[in-house]
Formats: C-alpha cells, structure tokens, sequence
C-alpha cells in the first residue's frame, strides 16, 4: 500500500453520537459513556425546538430513535422533554451537555435552520466556543452559523467543510497544481474557509460502483494546503488500521471502544489532553 508521509503522532478520536451499542445515540448515557473510555472529542448534531431549545438529537423527526412521531421544529422543549430514545434515554439540550461535561470538546453538525441562530448564541453564552468544531452538510448553513459566531465572539472557530467544501477540495486533488488557491478565492463568497475536511472513505455512484475518495494523492494535497482529514464514519478495526497507516488526520466511529483500544496499541491513546 502506497501511503502518505503525513503522520500524526495523536489522530483524533470522534465518538460518533456518543458511544451506545444499545442505540441510545446522542444522549447524556452515551456521552458519559465515551468520556469514560477517554474520548476527548465527541461528534454530535443539533436540532431546535419551537420554543429555541437546541437538542443534541440528529434526525428532524422523532420516529427513527423514540419509536413517537413528530417534527422537533414543531414541538416544544416541554414536549420533547417525555421523549426517550431507545426506550430509555431522555433527549439532552445541548447546554446540558456543555455544562455537565467542561472536559469534553464537540463536533456540532448543524442539521436546521432555526439552529443557525439558536447554537451561536448558545456557545456565547456558555463561552463554549472554545470547546467546538462547527460544521453542516448544508453550506448556507454552516456559512451563517460561523459568520453569526464571529459576530458575537470576535473570533474564528474551528470547523470542517460542509458538502460543497469536500467536493471543491476532492477536485482540485484531481485537478493539482494551483488549483486550490484559485478555486478557494472564486467561491469566498459562498464557501466559508475551513481547517479539516471530514468525508467518507467511498462513495457509491451510479451503477453501484465505489469511488475511492480518500487515497494518498487526496490526503497530500488537504495537508499541503493545511487541511486535516477525518473520516467517517468507520467501524471495523482492520478498516481503522489501514486508515490510520494511510496518514488520516482523525477518524470518526460508532465503535469508540474498538478504536480506543486500536490507538492503545499503538501507543497513542490516551489523547494527550485527556
């Protein structure tokens, strides 16, 4: 296997929607639960209530994790609050998650538009700005949410590409040469900068095939320019290996105890803030 040359000596570890192999995502348990194998970084999503509740909870609908319907945009915090996901787990406001756990650091995917405006202002007051990464798959979004927080704070944070980002940057590694440094002045206006790009390791395309999307050409070309690299969302142990020798940045997994225990191995867990 051809690999990078870009090692980094700590990878950073993303417990995706907290650790439950019950499928108790994104609630207080499995937050709690990740902290405790030494998780440092936990990626999680937001969703607003009615009544501008930020929710760490990742769907616009309760069906898939509560077993109730119903859309969080239309509900209050009061309502929701009965909910449970998995049948046992209430659905935790993401200031509760800010204040109960201060050690903890937070990949926010912002997944609403009413969101936008809840989450910065939430950050600001908490003065948690410092403990996140904030990113969406939708760019507008992501662009507000980031240009709102600077408004308030007076300084950038950190934060992955949206959608857009990723394929602006797979691109250009295609492309080469100065490519990036054109294509990032072009599309200031619509694309807000980013310092990590987080992306599948394939993609499906039509007909069923599977594009490599994350090879040792894209992974020089994002750290040249500056970018990590963190990949999502990987399960299996070999697959976290082999992406670990390629020279990725982070990886992002529903299996926290499998790559807590891959990264031990291989002398680097802990995370050394942890």
């Amino acid at each position: 296997m051809t690999t990078s040359a870009h090692r980094p000596a700590s990878p950073a570890a993303l417990a995706h929607r907290g650790f439950s192999r019950e499928g108790a995502e994104n609630t207080l348990d499995a937050f709690r639960a990740a902290r405790d194998i030494g998780y440092e970084w936990i990626e999680t999503d937001v969703n607003t209530t009615s009544d501008g509740v930020v929710l760490c909870f990742h769907d616009g609908t309760l069906d898939r994790v509560t077993g109730t319907t119903g859309s969080v945009s239309a509900m209050t915090w009061e309502r929701i609050s009965c909910e449970r996901v998995a049948g046992v787990c209430g659905i935790p406001r993401l200031g509760d998650l800010l204040t109960q756990f201060p050690e903890l650091k937070f990949n926010i995917d912002v997944k609403d538009e009413a969101s936008v405006a809840a989450l910065p202002r939430l950050l600001h007051e908490l003065g948690a700005t410092d403990r996140v990464r904030v990113t969406s798959f939708s760019e507008s979004r992501r662009r507000r949410t980031l240009r709102r927080l600077r408004e308030l704070t007076g300084e950038p944070v950190p934060t992955s590409s949206g959608k857009e980002g990723m394929r602006l940057l797979l691109a250009c590694s295609w492309l080469g040469g100065p490519s990036w440094r054109i294509a990032r002045r072009l599309a200031a206006r619509w694309i807000e900068p980013f310092d990590t790009v987080q992306i599948p390791r394939r993609h499906r395309v039509r007909g069923g095939a599977e594009l490599e999307l994350v090879t040792p050409r894209f992974l020089d070309f994002a750290h040249r320019h500056g970018i990590a690299v963190h990949v999502w969302t990987v399960n299996e142990t070999a697959e976290m290996a082999e992406l670990l020798e390629l020279g990725v940045d982070g990886i992002v997994t529903d299996r926290a105890d499998l790559l807590a225990g891959l990264l031990e191995q291989r002398g680097q867990w802990p995370p050394p803030r942890v």
